[in-house]
């Protein structure tokens, strides 16, 4: 229906173009970050398998090895296949007779099946029972094909005897049987022999 007096074509017209005015401001309120909508659907983004309250014991030849455990765990498989423990993570190691030698606590855990990586981070803490160390930071990585531990981030090592702090991180042997500190402070016995 034709507007038949100018009023009315005229509020015809302003109403179409109050119309476009909203369509065009709708259109060009909704942005679309193509690489983002990538992002969240891809495959390797989401898991395969999500499990809750996840125990798992890893043994050799009969004897175990550790005890993991995890209140939420990810699977991804696709491109970088990882496990990540987005809650914490808990992981006991044992000795040949089966009796605990170290523990790591983390807020967040990740492991790549690949490259055989292990990261911890957020409040990570490491006990090792028979040495009577234990180790504080925000950044731990396991190599465990190389069978090194390290840190590049702010580090604080108590053993019985003294407390040491690393300013930028440490290096280990995955036994923590011979460490490094990177820029070392804090207060140490020194054998004068």
């Amino acid at each position: 229906m034709e507007p038949s007096s100018p009023a009315e074509r005229r509020r015809y017209v302003l109403s179409l173009i109050m119309i476009a005015g909203w369509v065009s401001a709708i259109l060009l309120a909704c942005e679309n970050n193509v690489s983002r909508v990538y992002e969240v659907t891809r495959k390797d983004s989401l898991p395969v398998v999500i499990s809750h309250n996840l125990q798992a014991l890893h043994t050799d030849q009969g004897k175990l090895q550790l005890k993991l455990t995890a209140p939420l765990v990810h699977v991804f498989i696709e491109d970088e296949a990882r496990q990540e423990f987005p809650e914490g993570v808990h992981v006991v190691f044992y000795d040949i007779d089966g009796n605990p030698k170290s523990e790591l606590t983390a807020g967040y855990g990740v492991s790549f099946d690949n490259t055989g990586i292990m990261e911890a981070r957020r409040n990570v803490h490491v006990q090792n029972f028979a040495r009577g160390e234990k180790i504080n930071t925000e950044h731990l990585v396991w190599n465990q094909r190389d069978k090194r531990i390290y840190s590049n981030v702010f580090v604080k090592i108590t053993t019985p005897s003294e407390v040491i702090f690393g300013e930028n991180g440490f290096e280990s042997d995955e036994s923590m049987a011979n460490w490094v500190i990177r820029r070392p402070k804090g207060e140490f016995n020194v054998d004068n022999k």
